[in-house]
């Protein structure tokens, strides 16, 4: 133990982890995954899968979740700066419908493992933004589902994001607080919010 620490969040099953950094006048190095201090650390969780995706400011992708193949995710950017929100759908658990984010740069190298149950998104805050995951189960085509990204329900609160709620998911007169305009996929902003998604 020592290359990493990890920090429970206020939502039982998020973890923000910090890995060490060693560096000097010729750059750093650090352990990005490390599988025996992940286990030291009471997180047990197997990845099977690595992706990597690349945004532009003002894009925001999710919220997504997987429907029959749940999957764990361990996030980090390599590039640029995120903010980046897990909401708890477990059914049972006293945070459901609950959220919490945290900004992730490649300046505070900080990675945050989310655990199955949860839906994912996250937001571009600089001009492009390099994101990298790990995640617990293989991609299954057609098992995606989503929530969006503003129900009013959740309150997600998204850094220097402007526009008001007109009842439905689409990016129309949303803008980052420099004019940027929001962008999201068409797909992202079709999905209803928690109350007519889930019915536990």
């Amino acid at each position: 133990m020592g290359q990493i620490k990890v920090s429970k969040c206020p939502i039982e099953g998020l973890y923000v982890i910090e890995p060490a950094v060693h560096g000097d006048s010729r750059g750093y190095f650090m352990e990005t995954y490390n599988q025996k201090d992940m286990e030291e650390a009471g997180l047990n969780m197997k990845f099977v899968q690595d992706n990597q995706s690349c945004s532009t400011k003002g894009v925001l992708r999710g919220l997504h979740f997987q429907k029959e193949f749940p999957q764990g995710k361990l996030v980090r950017v390599i590039k640029g700066t995120v903010f980046d929100v897990a909401v708890d759908l477990r059914s049972g658990s006293k945070t459901y419908g609950k959220w919490f984010g945290i900004e992730l740069s490649e300046e505070n190298k900080k990675q945050f493992y989310i655990s199955e149950g949860f839906a994912h998104g996250f937001l571009v805050l600089s001009d492009v933004a390099e994101f990298c995951y790990k995640v617990t189960d293989f991609y299954h085509p057609g098992d995606e589902g989503g929530l969006a990204w503003n129900d009013p329900e959740i309150g997600i609160v998204w850094p220097q994001l402007k526009g008001e709620y007109q009842g439905n998911a689409s990016a129309e007169g949303y803008t980052l607080e420099d004019g940027t305009a929001l962008n999201l996929s068409d797909k992202d902003q079709k999905w209803a919010p928690l109350k007519d998604t889930f019915k536990f």
